[in-house]
């Protein structure tokens, strides 16, 4: 334990009685100044101690609000805030490269959460608001609190739960104190890293001048090599118009009672139901090396020149580069048509065996460096005006940028596919086991294809630069009132935030795509290629009797193909195809500018009815936000076939734009009650009502519309923003039911419900653009499958394709087929544009334990989430539904025991199967789920005090090497499978003056 003296004055003493007994305290309203009497103060640090004063924030908090504190100065319960914030009931993550990324509250994804620096709105990367917690160290970091119910005097944004990132600052503890820690990681899927690396972390907090002047600050350096390996379905494309012969098909659909497939699925375009077949559009394997490292900083200066006046100053940076190099092989299924050959379905319609010619097999190299730099400077004023009126003046900035072109040679990320299409059949199998496998029979004879018969089939060169920043004044105000009447606190404040982002770039094709101007195989020498033996891939899952397939892949050198190809393929070989990156400049800027001003008034009462202490907080919050978004937006000009499975929009080539400026505006009024009964000294009830929202995500905003610049077939796609979008709208009920009965243990049930109007969801229209004309199915391909069918062979793409340039119809540079506007139809787009649809509910329960064994050094937590609503997604409907992605069952476990300088803590995490999102590439209007499948991690950490200031410790992450798995509508239209494997840290921490 730790004994600290300060210093407390008789009026500061009763504010912090009254605020102990009325509202929760947050860290960033007024810190109280200090003077005589003398008074000791015993703190308890540890696991112990962290568990006793979040339980105090929870006891004293009003509304539903859980925390997680430091155990102490340097050192938080997990390496990862996200992690940590999955300890708390209700909250659920999801994860990035094996680590805890963005937060799931109540079922209420990213997206419905607003994160928050010490009160203040952080800028969020991408066009989202949401704020990816694996880019921000613990270190710095005193305490999260998670607010679940509404408050008139935060910031609106979190409908599942505003999230508070709380740092230390020097005068709440005056003194000199510092730790410094550092580790090595060892992350045991590493191959082509580092195998073990390192992780530094300090922070120092000092006074000065009779404490008059406080100096913190913090830094932390983290680094991280592993491998993800992984399998991947792009796609299900539904109903493909196949040609097969009816003895080449195995259909174990239900029938009906005329003997055809059962008419299971609604189709909302034709408003009829229909049988439906399920085929996968592409299936491949990768591995990825990845190194990531991460810096962040912290400094915070703080001046007092009297006991009512407080300035503090603070600035805050954060970097994340991570760099991925990667291989991948598969298949291309993306043509069907004429191409098939054989399948099997199973009984919910899904190929679980597809035998197809035609289109090609390809191993992709892929090199990104990518950058998240974020920034944010605030100021702030706490001022004691008078014995009972306090305000606090706050001002910051925040911007984030992101850059996924920080390769130095690039400047861009590259994937670059060599391949081959000179095969002659090829299957996909998932019949059994947890992966699916592909096979492929070559022209050369055999299952597997020789170097010397692997060209260049396309390039992709992309950047996507980003930027968001939030600009935010704030003013607030305290007046205690020592009314007769019971109310004894008012709150009030204004607040004025601006939000702007933007975003360029895009993605540029290198040489036309799909074997178009030939494999040029002779440009690259058989060494160029490494056969790889896969016998040891994701051996986490399991597969078929005959292992993973195949059992090979070729590697090569990304820079020498790269090389290769810019030397080759110029402009006397391929004409206007040149290999090359590209230019990013002539891409559209996309933009979003957002305004809000806000007022609250928020009052605090306490009374005594019936013996009973009942504390009432009533609030009411106005907002009124303003939106433009200038768009710019390409012009296309034609689509043109390029052979195999490519097709390609030809924007305007002098980078014309079409420029419009949208606009939008809303106003809100949010009313909010928390009440809470004391029925006994240990025994808490609370009732929570209020209105809450979430505005839409920015990009859904942008006013642009954007069509694919690969329109493949069944996949002629676009989408636009929508600047008039209202916000999601939710009244809340919330009562719960708490038992503390002994220190740092109670027992909490919670019941919630949400109805939230205004929901938004992407919508689907189907429409045409005058000049957008499309070969396929055109004249001159109708008669192309007639001339080869008449001949008897197949209709594959490639037989068509050859057909039509032979007879010489609108063929173009390099063998492209060119629209004919004459014979070919416009090209019919489904584009996607999200719309308030209406109104949706959820409801659940919350309940949680926490126990401490006495004196033993032994504790235990439980807590449980299970939600429910008409949000959940309807797998027999083909088409985009007002669903909420994110919502699953929670539990967390976790046991511990800390005494005589040893601690030892286990924790366990599980959440069920969700949905993840809806959507997939190509998928069109028919908007399939993405499901994740039910994870359970277990991690462990160790420490042990070597004397008062030296820890060692031991930390190890997904000890049983969990492995997360995605699929779609069915278990058996596999979308993903990816492992990493456990990791394990061993490190020292130093400390003085905790």
């Amino acid at each position: 334990m730790n004994t600290n003296k300060f210093k407390k004055s008789q009026l500061a003493a009763s504010v912090s009685l009254i605020i102990a007994a009325s509202t929760f305290n947050f860290a960033y309203a007024a810190q109280e100044n200090t003077a005589e009497p003398e008074l000791e103060v015993i703190e308890v640090k540890g696991i112990r101690g962290s568990l006793i004063r979040s339980m105090d924030v929870k006891r004293d908090a009003s509304g539903v609000v859980d925390a997680i504190s430091a155990e102490e100065m340097g050192k938080f319960p997990d390496t990862n805030l996200a992690e940590s914030l999955q300890r708390i009931t209700g909250v659920s993550v999801s994860r990035s490269n094996g680590e805890g990324s963005q937060i799931t509250v109540r079922g209420f994804g990213p997206s419905f959460n607003l994160v928050t620096l010490n009160g203040r709105q952080m800028a969020g990367t991408g066009f989202t608001r949401s704020f990816n917690f694996e880019n921000l160290s613990s270190e710095g970091v005193s305490s999260l609190e998670v607010m679940k119910t509404a408050r008139a005097d935060t910031p609106t944004g979190g409908l599942g739960a505003t999230v508070n990132i709380v740092t230390a600052k020097p005068l709440q503890k005056p003194g000199q104190r510092f730790s410094l820690m550092a580790k090595g990681i060892h992350d045991t899927s590493v191959e082509e890293g580092d195998e073990v690396t390192p992780e530094i972390a300090g922070i120092y907090s000092n006074t000065f001048a009779d404490e008059k002047f406080g100096f913190s600050a913090n830094f932390s350096y983290h680094r991280r090599d592993f491998q993800r390996q992984s399998a991947n379905v792009r796609s299900w494309l539904v109903n493909p118009n196949l040609s097969v012969d009816a003895e080449n098909i195995i259909d174990n659909r239900p029938m009906d009672a005329d003997g055809n497939p059962a008419k299971q699925f609604f189709e909302p375009i034709s408003g009829e139901y229909i049988s439906a077949a399920f085929f996968p559009q592409e299936v491949s394997f990768a591995k990825d090396d990845i190194k990531r490292e991460r810096l962040n900083a912290q400094a915070t200066f703080q001046f007092a020149p009297t006991d009512n006046l407080t300035f503090t100053l603070d600035h805050t940076i954060s970097q994340a580069t991570t760099g991925n190099n990667s291989l991948s092989w598969g298949i291309w299924n993306g043509s069907f048509g004429g191409n098939a050959n054989a399948y099997e379905l199973d009984e919910n319609g899904t190929a679980i065996y597809y035998n197809s010619a035609g289109d090609d097999a390809s191993f992709t190299a892929f090199r990104e460096t990518a950058e998240v730099d974020s920034k944010a400077t605030g100021i702030n004023v706490e001022w004691l005006a008078t014995e009972n009126l306090s305000f606090n003046f706050d001002a910051h900035t925040s911007k984030t940028t992101t850059d996924n072109g920080k390769d130095p040679g690039l400047n861009s990320n590259a994937r670059i596919i060599l391949g081959s299409a000179d095969l002659s059949t090829k299957e996909y199998s998932f019949r059994e086991g947890d992966v699916p496998g592909f096979n492929i029979n070559w022209n050369n004879g055999t299952q597997e294809v020789s170097p010397n018969q692997i060209g260049s089939n396309f390039s992709i060169f992309t950047r996507t630069p980003g930027e968001s920043e939030v600009s935010q004044v704030q003013l607030d105000g305290k007046l205690f009132t020592y009314t007769d009447i019971g109310l004894e606190t008012v709150k009030f404040g204004a607040a004025y935030t601006k939000q702007t982002l933007s975003g360029w770039g895009g993605s540029n094709n290198a040489n036309s795509p799909g074997f178009g101007n030939g494999t040029f195989a002779e440009i690259f020498p058989d060494a160029m290629f490494e056969r790889v033996d896969l016998s040891g891939f994701l051996d986490e899952f399991s597969f078929g009797p005959n292992g993973v397939a195949p059992g090979y892949a070729y590697t090569y050198d990304l820079d020498e193909a790269f090389a290769r190809q810019s030397a080759y393929l110029t402009e006397d070989v391929v004409g206007s195809d040149v290999y090359q990156i590209g230019n990013f400049d002539n891409f559209p800027v996309n933009e979003v500018e957002e305004e809000t001003i806000s007022v609250y008034l928020s009052s605090n009462w306490a009374f005594n009815v019936s013996d009973y202490d009942v504390f009432v907080n009533l609030g009411l919050r106005y907002e009124e936000t303003d939106i433009v978004s200038p768009a710019k937006s390409r012009v296309a000009e034609q689509v043109y076939w390029a052979g195999g499975a490519e097709w390609i929009t030809q924007f305007a080539s002098g980078g014309d734009f079409v420029e419009v400026d949208y606009e939008g505006q809303y106003d809100l009024l949010l009313p909010m009650i928390d009440i809470k009964v004391d029925l006994t000294d240990d025994l808490v009830t609370r009732a929570s009502w209020g209105q809450t929202i979430t505005r839409p995500t920015l990009g859904d905003m942008l006013g642009n519309l954007s069509l694919t610049p690969s329109p493949k077939l069944n996949s002629r796609s676009g989408s636009r923003g929508n600047p008039n979008l209202k916000p999601f709208k939710s009244t809340n009920l919330d009562l719960s039911l708490e038992y503390y009965y002994s220190e740092g243990s109670y027992a909490a049930i919670g019941l919630f419900w949400k109805d939230v109007d205004d929901w938004i969801d992407k919508t689907n229209i189907k429409t045409t653009f005058e000049g957008l004309h499309d070969v396929y199915l055109g004249q001159r391909w109708n008669n192309a499958v007639a001339a080869i069918e008449a001949r008897g062979d197949q209709a594959t793409d490639t037989a068509i394709r050859d057909e039509i340039v032979a007879n010489g119809v609108g063929i173009g540079e390099n063998d492209r087929i060119l629209p004919d506007p004459a014979t070919d139809p416009l090209i019919e787009w489904t584009i996607e544009s999200p719309e308030n649809v209406g109104k949706r509910k959820v409801n659940g329960f919350e309940f949680a334990v926490q126990h401490l064994f006495g004196d033993s050094g032994f504790g235990a937590g439980f807590n449980a989430t299970v939600v429910d609503g008409d949000v959940e997604y309807d797998n027999y409907y083909l088409a985009s539904q007002a669903v909420l992605a994110g919502l699953s069952d929670s539990a967390n476990l976790q046991g511990f025991y800390e005494k005589d300088g040893l601690s030892v803590k286990i924790t366990g995490a599980w959440r069920d199967e969700y949905l993840i999102a809806q959507g997939l590439p190509d998928s069109g209007a028919t908007a399939p789920p993405q499901y994740a499948k039910e994870y359970l991690q277990w991690d462990i950490s160790v420490n042990y005090e070597v004397n008062e200031s030296t820890t060692v410790f031991f930390e190890g992450v997904n000890l049983t090497n969990e492995t997360e798995r995605s699929f779609s509508r069915f278990e058996s239209q596999f979308l993903s499978a990816a492992q990493y494997g456990p990791r394990y840290a061993f490190g020292v921490r130093y400390s003085m003056g905790n």
